[in-house]
């Protein structure tokens, strides 16, 4: 299995960016995915997950309203679309499946991926 995360880079305060999780060796519709992050200096903590079922996800409070989690069974691909970036938002982002869990958990996922920095600057 292989989550190959990026679409990351450096961005300005309130600007937008998109990133991409494309699976392999699994089906993207049959796993929570979630994305993760880790800024410097701070644990993992979960940013918003998308079950196998599909719906809207579920979002940590700190990107409601900003960040999207979408997965297109299609192209075996889950998205983050971010906006209103702030620079509380620069980590490194890590996509991640769980066959059995719909949860945000930060610990504990089957899979992960290799992450992608997201930068922003002020």
């Amino acid at each position: 299995v292989q989550l190959q995360a990026y679409g990351g880079g450096l961005v300005q305060a309130g600007g937008s960016l998109r990133l991409s999780c494309a699976a392999s060796g699994l089906s993207v519709r049959s796993y929570t995915m979630a994305w993760l992050r880790q800024a410097p200096g701070k644990d993992r903590e979960f940013v918003a997950a998308i079950s196998w079922s599909g719906g809207s996800g579920s979002y940590a409070d700190s990107v409601k309203g900003r960040f999207t989690i979408s997965r297109d069974n299609a192209r075996n691909t889950v998205y983050l679309q971010m906006i209103s970036l702030n620079t509380e938002d620069t980590a490194v982002y890590y996509c991640a499946a769980d066959r059995g869990r719909y949860t945000s958990s930060s610990v504990g996922w089957d899979y992960w991926g290799q992450g992608t920095l997201v930068t922003v600057s002020s």
